[in-house]
């Protein structure tokens, strides 16, 4: 799958300009986004498209020197399964 970057979100469109997959994460303020949501066409689910767009936008926002605050539910849950990602996460920690 190929993917676009922008300042604020990652997506995927199919050759005919049908959206794929997304990534949102609007800027908060200078030093933190949020993200606020996270879609995969119903005809691609369950590829772990979804955990790589994560992935990506992760390495993406660290990158940057940004701070993370997850606003979706879908974020919410990654981020709670993969403590690993935690370390620029403001608001989900699960380390005990």
């Amino acid at each position: 799958m190929n993917y676009q970057y922008e300042p604020d979100r990652i997506v995927s469109v199919s050759e005919t300009g049908v959206l794929l997959a997304e990534i949102n994460f609007p800027a908060r303020d200078a030093s933190r986004v949020d993200i606020t949501h996270v879609f995969v066409d119903e005809s691609l689910r369950g590829q772990g498209i979804a955990s790589n767009l994560m992935k990506l936008a992760y390495d993406y926002i660290k990158e940057r020197n940004l701070t993370i605050v997850a606003k979706c539910p879908y974020s919410i849950s990654w981020f709670k399964k993969y403590p690993e990602y935690q370390d620029i996460v403001i608001n989900v920690k699960t380390k005990e």
